[in-house]
């Protein structure tokens, strides 16, 4: 038995992995949450303002890269982030001054606005594929490796090494920070109080003079920048396509339900849940097994459940399960 280089294994495998992509499936949730618990509706179109947003800051991306400009370890998307934000932000007031804002005043039925956000998200994909193309775009640059596997096996002295990626560390460190912006925000600030006011109670909000249009421009400016993060930290950690954005719309929606619609934390918890629960069912188990148990009874076979290409089964059997069983979620959300 090899504990240690078993636990390595995890953690190079699983963990790190799955930890890097629960911060992006939880800020991706936190956007929908936030959509849903103060507009009421679902909107299918956060997926591809993730991509819109991902877009725009790759674009600014190759402008910087371009001039000589960088930030030397840590990725050049960092500097554009901002941008990225600015022009999406930019684009979701002019959807809703244009499109979801005359639904709003006809008080139009939720599903009402759940259909009019699949149209927006089908002109929001047509116009990242044209812009930027359908194929695979790598814009990381910076330092690839905070530790190496090769590194790490000359310091410990262990069989198995342990990578963890620069675009891992930034993407965690990134995630924290907005989380704990966000929560100060909607706790500390004027804003963010009405905002909270608001999704308890409309009507109560109102008469307590409560500026509606106010509320709703904040709401869609976080919301974009939440996908934007979202998706710049996905792409540099993958890379950018603008379909993979349309298909993370199910585990993003998966960990805001499973968490609680409505609720920032349980997005938070459910973007970790879904993500671990992804990984670990899709991941190969043999070579963790083959550390911990003797060499004779070492396992043939990969012992996966699933192939990774049927990854995002597990979001919907998940999603499944939480409607059926706690339609409310963990934290007692918004019932779907």
């Amino acid at each position: 038995m090899d504990i240690l280089n078993a636990l390595v294994a995890f953690l190079n495998f699983v963990f790190v992995p799955a930890l890097a992509y629960g911060a992006q499936l939880a800020l991706g949730a936190l956007g929908v949450t936030l959509i849903y618990g103060i507009l009421r509706f679902s909107n299918f179109a956060h997926g591809d303002t993730m991509a819109f947003g991902t877009m725009v800051t790759i674009l600014f991306t190759w402008w910087f890269q371009s001039m000589g400009i960088s930030l030397g370890v840590l990725p050049t998307a960092l500097l554009a982030l901002p941008f990225g934000i600015a022009v999406t932000a930019g684009f979701a007031l002019f959807t809703d001054r244009t499109i979801y804002r005359f639904y709003r005043r006809q008080k139009a039925a939720p599903v009402i606005l759940v259909m009019v956000s699949l149209g927006v998200m089908f002109v929001m994909n047509g116009i990242v594929r044209l812009i930027i193309g359908v194929d695979d775009q790598n814009f990381a640059d910076g330092g690839r490796f905070l530790i190496s596997a090769g590194d790490f096996r000359e310091m410990t002295g262990l069989a198995e090494g342990l990578a963890i990626k620069g675009t891992q560390v930034v993407t965690v460190i990134t995630a924290l920070v907005v989380m704990v912006a966000l929560f100060w925000f909607l706790n500390r600030t004027r804003t963010g109080k009405s905002m909270r006011a608001f999704s308890d109670n409309e009507d109560l909000a109102l008469l307590s003079g409560i500026n509606p249009d106010r509320v709703v421009q904040v709401t869609w400016i976080i919301a974009a920048a939440l996908a934007t993060i979202a998706g710049v930290l996905y792409g540099l950690d993958k890379s950018f396509k603008p379909f993979v954005y349309f298909q993370l719309l199910l585990p993003i929606f998966a960990a805001a339900i499973v968490g609680g619609l409505g609720s920032p934390i349980g997005a938070i918890a459910g973007g970790f849940v879904i993500a671990f629960s992804e990984v670990m069912v899709t991941y190969a188990w043999k070579k963790v097994v083959t550390y911990l148990v003797p060499e004779s009874m070492a396992p043939e076979g990969l012992l996966q459940l699933m192939g990774t290409d049927y990854k995002f089964a597990v979001s919907f059997a998940i999603l499944i399960i939480v409607l059926i069983f706690m339609p409310t979620g963990l934290f007692k959300g918004k019932s779907v």
